[in-house]
């Protein structure tokens, strides 16, 4: 396997981080890299729910992409699992700081060669999605 992690010091209390996470509208406002938009078909955000819903790109070009909620340990952790291609696994862990809260993004690819070939794509991706999530966050604080 191979991880791409990063993390952001977040000011705003894990309940406000979370409640951005665990509904599905506010979800949608902020999930996927810049310029992106999203249709959510499914979301049962619980432990085993799915999340089935197309990532709409800035070119217009849709992405489907169905994943499970593995684990969700309320404002604590999220470990969500991409089922289709290319498959990976992304915990995201809430810890509470002195300034607000310390978010780790952890995105395990299954195939190392996949994850070498999309890591161009993938970084500056999951950092501008936590831009979006900080975003949401602030905004409704």
């Amino acid at each position: 396997m191979t991880a791409f992690n990063t993390s952001r010091e977040i000011q705003a209390s894990v309940e406000q981080i979370f409640a951005a996470m665990s509904d599905p509208k506010r979800l949608s406002q902020w999930w996927g890299p810049k310029g992106f938009t999203n249709t959510f078909e499914i979301c049962e955000f619980q432990n085993g729910g799915r999340w089935v819903f197309t990532m709409h790109g800035p070119d217009g070009t849709d992405y489907a992409n169905e994943n499970v909620f593995v684990e969700i340990e309320p404002e604590r952790k999220v470990v969500i699992r991409h089922v289709g291609e290319p498959k990976y696994q992304l915990t995201i862990t809430l810890t509470p700081s002195s300034t607000g809260t310390f978010l780790s993004w952890s995105q395990k690819f299954e195939n190392p060669e996949v994850a070498s070939r999309l890591e161009p794509i993938v970084v500056p991706a999951n950092e501008q999605n936590l831009d979006r999530l900080v975003a949401e966050v602030l905004q409704r604080k």
